[in-house]
């Protein structure tokens, strides 16, 4: 894609975060736009779930977010404005049995959406979320039918989402018409 760079880094890494963007800084000297949808997940009963486990769960979804939240409001406070949109799930206000440590991750997601909001609003800073019903993934692939299909029934629209549902939730949070719209999250398929 012209005009477009491409990064790879390990967001769980703080030293590799901060130089990514330092890159961001020297290459562009702004930032208007951030989506964190870096994330992973565990999808085993909390008895039977190794630590390790949960320390990647938990410094992805939750580090890895609060240092792309925290180095990006760095740069867009500079210029007065930015929107940052961090993903959610909606296995959060579900309280899915076997997703507990994927679940609290997202719920700390969440609370820092709603705290960083009330933080960066002064500088112009909207902070959003999105918690998207399953979607079509490598992730969802995995999860057994029937666990996927008592999932869904549990939604006020129990269909799987869709990648374009998600990004038309993300552009409207991104868009200048939802510049008074901060520290929400919208779950999809009525959580």
């Amino acid at each position: 894609m012209e005009g477009t760079t491409h990064f790879e880094v390990d967001v769980r890494d703080e030293v590799s975060v901060r130089r990514l963007f330092a890159e961001i800084r020297r290459e562009n000297g702004r930032l208007d736009h951030l989506v964190n949808n870096a994330g992973t997940a565990s999808m085993n009963h909390s008895l039977v779930t190794p630590v390790e486990v949960a320390r990647r769960v938990l410094d992805t979804n939750v580090i890895g977010t609060f240092l792309f939240c925290r180095e990006a409001a760095k740069l867009m406070r500079r210029h007065g404005c930015g929107r940052i949109v961090n993903l959610s799930t909606v296995a959060v206000p579900l309280k899915l049995a076997g997703e507990a440590i994927y679940a609290a991750s997202k719920a700390a997601v969440e609370m820092l959406t709603a705290i960083l909001a009330r933080e960066l609003a002064g500088f112009g800073i909207t902070v959003n979320a999105v918690g998207p019903a399953p979607v079509e993934t490598d992730l969802t692939r995995a999860v057994p039918k029937e666990k996927l299909e008592q999932l869904l029934a549990r939604l006020a629209i129990p269909q799987m989402g869709t990648f374009e549902e998600v990004a038309h939730v993300v552009d409207f949070y991104l868009s200048p018409e939802s510049r008074s719209v901060t520290g929400q999250v919208v779950y999809l398929g009525g959580a």
